[in-house]
């Protein structure tokens, strides 16, 4: 059992993880762990790799987001070459 402290962050609190635990857990800062919590215990542990997002999981992102936060659209000029392909009105 490793002692960690509980320090301040924000309106929040965060634990620091030892190096020595997120080396047996192969953690890197940024990645995004479970968190679950049952009977008064706390239980941490890295998920599962998934795959790339799928595309419902893009789209309900895109829509949380709002329109605000579309990217802006780039004009690359006129298709040339095999990138080419034909709109229903052509």
């Amino acid at each position: 059992m490793t002692k960690v402290t509980i320090s301040k962050w924000g309106n929040s609190i965060a634990i620091r993880l030892p190096k020595a635990v997120t080396d047996e857990l192969h953690l890197r800062a940024g990645d995004i762990v479970n968190l679950d919590v049952r009977d008064g215990k706390a239980t941490l542990e890295k998920p599962k790799q998934q795959l790339a997002p799928s595309l419902a999981e893009i789209v309900a992102e895109i829509r949380r987001l709002g329109p605000e936060n579309e990217p802006e659209t780039v004009d690359w000029g006129r298709d040339v070459g095999s990138e080419r392909f034909y709109d229903h009105d052509e």
